[in-house]
């Protein structure tokens, strides 16, 4: 075999040429061609607009074009909550958007419901079509948007279609740990830790107690009445 670390210039007057195979060019070509439709239902249309403004530049992944007509998209934001009156007209969106075609659920009630545990909401847009990329969060972070939108073009680029979901980029649970021993025992549930006693005061932004100054302020009106 050759070498494969080499380098070679080509002059203006010589030509080259590239290998590559037809479903790896194709997948290049579609992830950085999206045309989005969003359908946007509630408050993470804020968030949304956001992420379109030019702070955040969605050109430079070539998904900033909106189309407002499903026969001319082929990736659907879903973003906001869904009710069962709308289900069927996500439902008609997505049937006529051209293939192929992906979807993306923005936030949290796109993607499970959300704190919406009732009848009239649709808990998931999975539940009526099928969904790629799921990005938590009421309303999840600029970042996070972007995060699953390459997620996307990863996903697009490998041809896979197996749903994916955007994680956070730093693991909950261990800055969680310290906020969840509360209590020293289940037999006690009164009893708290004394570390977390002396904390409360300092995140509740209260000031802790000295007995010195205390005492000097209450010698000072001539001792306790």
């Amino acid at each position: 075999m050759g070498d494969v670390s080499r380098s070679l210039t080509l002059e203006g007057s010589e030509q080259g040429f590239a290998t590559t195979r037809v479903d790896a060019l194709l997948g290049w070509a579609r992830k950085y061609s999206l045309f989005m439709y969003p359908f946007v239902t509630a408050c993470c249309g804020m968030e949304f607009m956001s992420i379109t403004s030019p702070r955040f530049d969605l050109a430079r992944f070539g998904a900033e074009a909106p189309r407002f007509s499903p026969r001319q998209s082929d990736l659907l934001w879903v973003v906001g909550t869904i009710s069962q009156r709308q289900a069927p007209v996500l439902k008609r969106i997505y049937e006529q958007m051209m293939g192929p075609k992906w979807v993306m659920a923005f936030g949290t009630c796109a993607s499970t419901g959300g704190f919406y545990d009732n009848y009239t909401t649709v808990p998931g847009i999975d539940k009526v079509i099928p969904t790629d990329v799921y990005i938590p969060g009421c309303p999840p972070r600029p970042e996070s948007v972007l995060d699953g939108l390459m997620l996307l073009q990863d996903k697009i680029a490998r041809g896979d279609h197996r749903p994916g979901v955007v994680k956070p980029r730093f693991d909950p649970v261990k800055e969680a740990e310290p906020l969840v021993q509360i209590r020293r025992s289940a037999k006690d549930p009164s009893e708290i830790v004394p570390v977390l006693k002396e904390a409360a005061p300092v995140a509740l932004g209260v000031a802790r107690p000295n007995p010195e100054r205390e005492g000097a302020r209450l010698a000072g009106h001539g001792g306790p009445k």
